[in-house]
């Protein structure tokens, strides 16, 4: 969602940063509800029944209300940027850490955009069971806030959930453009505060999938890290996404050393029976075929079920 774009870009170039190079008309879901003027008992099984089967999101309709957030951001339409974010919007900024809707409504109506122009290319969405989807693309932009002007290019991720007939944004991240070949980004060093009150049952549950999945980095164990993936995994960061196989290839193959990580400050979210968002902030050490890893983080990981157990869907991380 555009309107934290300023404050997440002032912080460090976020191109390798995954651990070891790891609004308006909402469009409703496409289900038909049937009507028998004779039968009401037939008729209220079959409109049960299509709401139960409610249509998976398509890439095309989240396209859609995408750009109508960002007709948003360039208009600094209040109203429409309300309306646009979900309830449960989680995002992250480089002055004020995680932001709630509230948060991020407040940074909106303070900046002052002045946005000349933006383009989206190479779109591509992840479904997270069927009431969750996550749009990365490309974007192309021209404009300044607060007189400063944003980064041109970057790799955006935007998370969606059903909400009622419509579908609201539930989490934004952009990242410069990075090329692989580009020395690692510095961020800011600096040890995670221990949580101040014991995480919540459901936060508990997806934490242990991070640690699971860090834990078998750091150990080079990449079946510990496979079984913790979803079938369809996709990392994402400032060089865009990669599938399972790619991200398996990306965390195995480098030769690491001195690996390390703490984690502080869990949250999270269920989005739906079978999704759920889990954000915290990571300090991690080491390097990686000789270049340090970024050492502070901010990660966002997306969950599904599968069968009984929580499998990571959708993970990006950006520096702090």
């Amino acid at each position: 969602m555009k309107q934290t774009i300023s404050l997440l870009l002032l912080a460090a170039a976020a191109g390798l940063a995954s651990a070891c190079g790891a609004p308006a008309d909402n469009k409703p879901a496409n289900a038909a509800n049937s009507v028998n003027t004779t039968n009401k008992t037939n008729s209220n099984a079959s409109n049960s029944a299509a709401k139960t089967a409610a249509a998976p999101a398509s890439k095309d309709a989240l396209l859609a209300i995408e750009k109508q957030g960002w007709e948003a951001w360039k208009n600094h339409d209040e109203k429409a940027t309300a309306d646009f974010l979900s309830d449960k919007y989680v995002g992250f900024s480089s002055t004020t850490g995680r932001q709630s809707k509230a948060d991020n409504l407040k940074s909106f109506a303070a900046q002052k955009c002045d946005v000349k122009s933006y383009s989206f290319s190479d779109e591509q969405m992840t479904p997270i069971g069927n009431d969750v989807a996550v749009l990365t693309f490309k974007a192309a932009q021209d404009y300044t806030c607060d007189g400063k002007k944003g980064t041109p290019e970057t790799w955006s991720a935007s998370a969606y959930v059903r909400d009622g007939d419509k579908w609201k944004n539930v989490f934004y991240s952009e990242q410069p453009i990075v090329d692989a070949k580009a020395p690692t980004p510095k961020a800011k060093t600096g040890e995670a505060k221990a949580t101040e009150s014991a995480p919540d049952p459901s936060t508990d549950a997806l934490m242990a999938v991070e640690k699971k999945a860090w834990d078998s980095w750091k150990a080079r164990d990449i079946a510990g890290v496979e079984s913790v993936m979803a079938k369809d995994f996709v990392s994402f960061g400032g060089m865009g996404r990669k599938d399972r196989a790619e991200s398996i290839k990306g965390w195995s193959e480098p030769k690491c050393t001195g690996l390390g990580y703490a984690f502080a400050e869990p949250m999270g979210v269920q989005l739906a029976p079978d999704a759920a968002l889990v954000t915290y902030k990571a300090n991690s050490q080491g390097t990686c075929d000789g270049k340090p890893i970024a050492p502070t983080l901010w990660v966002a990981s997306f969950d599904v079920k599968e069968g009984d157990a929580w499998k990571n869907a959708f993970y990006l991380d950006v520096p702090r």
